[in-house]
């Protein structure tokens, strides 16, 4: 459609039009789309030394934070490498650092300036590295789900868990609803005591850990668990179906673990005679039944480092931690391959490359302060409390 037909029909675009197309901004939502200042060319050949002269100017003022699917070249400037939560402990570990830069997504930086001081600055090298499972919980959606528990009549027995990979938004209801934060590796803790506490559990926003985590470790069914839709009236479920789970999923996933299917399992065995399959709780249910190893991250680290020479291994996880564990276990003649043939970089989390890093570090060492993220303090204090409820489990 012409620019002239356009105006002839008076069509105004959506927000959500405008957002896509990086002219709006959406203060709820993980989203951002401003990067202030010019940023270098990724084709500058003195990117490296740039970066590496900025951390240098700041000394300990600056403690840079790299998440496992970062791009290698950012990676080499981290101070430290890890998953969300502990990459946002490890920040608050570091009370001396006035900056903490946390090469990561949105939420991330989120939990990391909930849990350091009220004196240390969390920036995030790119506003628009954000996690779209992460977007697809929002407070206003979530609000609307519980007034269905509450018309159901089962509220008061529901208990909230959330993924450490949402919006300091829904980590904070789940604190006021008395609920807790759970990560890959400890959902099983979280559940067994959400149950302690009521009959059901709201698991948010990834239905795929929820689901692989109530019935490949706690041994429910899938028919205990039921699949809420925010973009349905009533969450696409009945009264009745709401009454009779105990586990209620929110309808959310991770894009790029939601991508490894059954047919990629099959074929890698095909392929590869006597691999291991190890995947993360994030891919699909059909996926972790067939694997034969399922675990975080830091598991699929530690699994590896403990493998024995000439073994072969296909990990279901981001491509960047998969190709730079390859690398690192060549010499041991350790075979790691992508579990899909088809190539899968988290796109948010590869929005952050050494350009973003370099302006960021560059921009802080000349004392300009830039694309800071700052939760307000009533978020930040019930968050907080669901955060602590989860490091208080045995």
């Amino acid at each position: 459609m012409t620019t002239a037909h356009t105006q002839e029909l008076d069509v105004q675009p959506t927000p959500l039009a405008l957002l896509l197309l990086g002219r709006e901004a959406d203060p709820r939502s993980e989203r951002g789309v401003e990067c202030p200042g010019d940023l270098p060319s990724p084709s500058d050949p003195d990117l490296v030394a740039r970066a590496r002269a900025a951390k240098e100017k700041l000394g300990d003022k600056v403690f840079v934070l790299g998440h496992h699917y970062q791009r290698d070249e950012v990676i080499q400037f981290a101070d430290v490498t890890g998953d969300s939560f502990k990459l946002a402990k490890d920040a608050a570990a570091r009370p001396e650092a006035e900056y903490i830069v946390f090469c990561g997504v949105h939420f991330m930086a989120e939990s990391a300036d909930i849990l350091t001081s009220d004196d240390q600055k969390v920036v995030l090298p790119d506003l628009a590295a954000g996690c779209s499972m992460a977007d697809m919980a929002t407070a206003e959606q979530v609000a609307e789900c519980w007034d269905a528990l509450t018309e159901a009549g089962i509220a008061e027995q529901v208990v909230p868990v959330s993924y450490m990979n949402s919006s300091a938004d829904i980590k904070a209801f789940t604190g006021k609803h008395g609920g807790t934060i759970c990560t890959s590796s400890n959902a099983k803790r979280a559940l067994d005591w959400a149950f302690e506490q009521g009959e059901k559990v709201l698991f948010l926003p990834d239905q795929h850990l929820g689901r692989n985590t109530a019935v490949r470790d706690m041994g429910m069914t899938l028919e205990d668990c039921v699949v809420y839709n925010p973009h349905r009236p009533n969450g696409g479920l009945t009264a009745e179906e709401l009454r009779g789970a105990k586990m209620i999923l929110w309808r959310g996933h991770c894009s790029v673990h939601g991508r490894f299917s059954l047919d990629s399992v099959n074929d890698v065995r095909e392929r590869i005679p006597g691999v291991n399959v190890l995947v993360h709780p994030e891919c699909k249910h059909e996926v972790v039944a067939a694997a034969d190893h399922v675990g975080s991250t830091e598991y699929i680290i530690k699994a590896l480092e403990a493998a024995p020479a000439g073994s072969k291994w296909a990990i279901g996880t981001e491509l960047n931690l998969v190709r730079r564990l390859a690398n690192r276990f060549a010499a041991e003649d350790k075979e790691i391959v992508f579990l899909d043939k088809t190539v899968c970089f988290c796109s948010t989390m590869n929005r952050i490359d050494l350009p973003h890093l370099v302006w960021t570090l560059e921009s802080l060492a000349e004392g300009t302060l830039v694309n800071r993220i700052e939760v307000d303090k009533q978020t930040e204090a019930f968050a907080k409390l669901a955060l602590e409820r989860m490091l208080a489990l045995p």
